[in-house]
C-alpha cells in the first residue's frame, strides 16, 4: 500500500476514494472466515430484515449485516485498529482517529439485497461532519456485478438531506429520488484487501448481487476529538470502552 496525495485528494473532491492494497489476500480471507463464523452462530436470533437476506424460494436465510464484531471477537480487535488502516484515516481527517462503531456486510451470491441510496450522517448525527469518516474493506473482490458501493460524486458537499421510510421497509430511509443526481454517480470496484473510504455526508448505495460470489465487506466508523453528537450514538462508542481499546494495542 502507497498512500498519496491523490488518495488525499479524490475523498475531499468526490467523497470517497479507492485504496487498493492495504491488507493481503489471506489477511481478507481471515477476516471474512471469522465472519462467516459469527453469522452461523448468531442467524437463529436474526429475523429482521434488516439483518438478514432471503433468497427468492424462501428457503435460504443469510444474515446481510452484523454489528459491533470489534467487541465481540478478537480478530475484529485486531483488524480494525491495524496500524494501515489508522494512517489511512488519520491521512483523511488530519487529526488522531477514535474508533466509534463497526459493521460488517455479507451480501450473498446470487440473492445478497440492494441498500438504497443514503447518507451515514443522517443516522449519525455527528458534527463536524467533516471529522466523520467510514472506512469499508473488501473481503472479497467487488465489481457491479456483485454489488460494489455506488457514490454520487461530491454529495458530500451538499449537506443532509431528508430521509423517508421506503414502505414496508422501515429500515431503509432514502433521500427524495429528485435530490439524487445519478449522473454524478461512480462505482467503487476494489480488489480484495483495498478500503473504500467515504465521507459522512456522502450519498452511496450498492446494488444487488447477481453474481455467484460472495461480496462480503467490513465497514469502521471514525470520528475525531472534535466530534459532537445530537444523538446516544458516541455514548455507545468503541473507543469509550477503554478496556477493549487496551486488548487490541
Amino acid at each position: 500500500m502507497k498512500l498519496e496525495r491523490k488518495h488525499h485528494d479524490h475523498y475531499w473532491q468526490k467523497g470517497w476514494v479507492v485504496i487498493e492494497g492495504v491488507f493481503r489476500p489471506d489477511e481478507a480471507d481471515r477476516v471474512a472466515d471469522a465472519a462467516v463464523r459469527i453469522a452461523e452462530r448468531e442467524q437463529a436470533g436474526l429475523r429482521d430484515k434488516e439483518f438478514v437476506d432471503i433468497s427468492e424460494d424462501g428457503r435460504v436465510v443469510t444474515p446481510r449485516k452484523l454489528k459491533d464484531l470489534f467487541i465481540k471477537d478478537p480478530v475484529f480487535r485486531e483488524f480494525f485498529v491495524d496500524p494501515r488502516l489508522l494512517r489511512i484515516v488519520r491521512m483523511l481527517l488530519g487529526e488522531e482517529p477514535l474508533l466509534f462503531g463497526d459493521q460488517t456486510f455479507l451480501k450473498p451470491p446470487r440473492y445478497g439485497s440492494n441498500k438504497p441510496y443514503h447518507q451515514d450522517n443522517f443516522y449519525f448525527r455527528c458534527h463536524p461532519a467533516d471529522h466523520v469518516v467510514t472506512t469499508w474493506v473488501a473481503l472479497d473482490d467487488v465489481s457491479l456485478s456483485n454489488g460494489c458501493l455506488r457514490y454520487i460524486d461530491g454529495s458530500h458537499r451538499g449537506g443532509i438531506l431528508p430521509h423517508d421510510p421506503i414502505p414496508g421497509e422501515p429500515h431503509n430511509l432514502v433521500p427524495p429520488a429528485e435530490l439524487i443526481d445519478l449522473g454524478k454517480e461512480s462505482p467503487a470496484i476494489v480488489r480484495k484487501g483495498g478500503v473504500v473510504c467515504h465521507h459522512s455526508q456522502t450519498l452511496h448505495t450498492s446494488h444487488r448481487n447477481e453474481s455467484d460470489r460472495w461480496r462480503r465487506g467490513a465497514a469502521a466508523h471514525w470520528v475525531t476529538a472534535k466530534v459532537t453528537c445530537e444523538t446516544d450514538t458516541l455514548d455507545r462508542a468503541h473507543f469509550k470502552r477503554p478496556e477493549i481499546m487496551l486488548s487490541a494495542s
